[in-house]
């Protein structure tokens, strides 16, 4: 029986295969506390320390470039305000940011908002969202970008910032609704590059990828 890190590592590639059939353009994001600017220190609402919130997503770009679909898994961030007894890890909002000038570390403003306010995939709204089963907190979310939508911008107008690595992915929260967990979204240029990937990639459930972007 493959490990936790080798199944998910395997899925991925096996995505990416998939993807790369259809000629689309893969990118993923693994998504941290630690990338936030300031980083944040993650406490109820009494105090005491809770868990790092992370994950991964995923983001599909057709190869006309006229929308991208993604799926990301978060843990630790509270979906439906009852995963957790405390209010402070409950999700209010997440977004895709960009700039012209936002590698990672900057912080860039929303361009398209799929959860909370700013709520931009609306033409039409494609966003699902499942908890975690077996009493893990966390969730995983899909949604697509599709041309005429943008927070003032649109798809069109943030490929350079997408396609040159400034762009991130942000999940907000309660204690923390300036982001609580981000991730650099990073184009992968071919298959084998998934591999240099696996360190930040462990502990996501791999059958979301599979269930929620596009099947082969």
């Amino acid at each position: 029986m493959l490990r936790p890190r080798t199944a998910l590592l395997v899925s991925l590639l096996s995505l990416v295969a998939c993807t790369r059939g259809n000629a689309d353009f893969l990118f993923v994001a693994n998504i941290t506390t630690g990338q936030e600017v300031p980083a944040p220190a993650l406490t109820t609402s009494t105090g005491a320390p809770r868990p790092a919130s992370f994950g991964t997503a995923m983001f599909d770009l057709n190869d006309a470039m006229t929308s991208m679909r993604f799926t990301a898994t978060i843990f630790n961030i509270d979906l439906t305000g009852s995963q957790t007894s405390d209010p402070n890890d409950n999700l209010v909002a997440a977004h895709i940011h960009a700039a012209a000038s936002a590698p990672p570390g900057v912080n860039a403003p929303v361009v398209w908002g799929f959860f909370g306010m700013p709520f931009n995939d609306n033409n039409p709204n494609d966003v699902m969202m499942f908890p975690l089963p077996g009493g893990v907190v966390g969730f995983t979310i899909s949604g697509k970008w599709d041309a005429p939508e943008g927070n003032n911008t649109t798809l069109a107008a943030q490929l350079p910032n997408i396609l040159s690595g400034n762009s991130y992915i942000n999940f907000h929260t309660t204690q923390n609704p300036g982001g609580e967990a981000r991730g650099q979204i990073l184009l992968i240029p071919e298959p084998a590059s998934i591999a240099l990937l696996g360190i930040g990639i462990v502990g996501v459930i791999a059958y979301s990828w599979r269930s929620r972007l596009r099947t082969c």
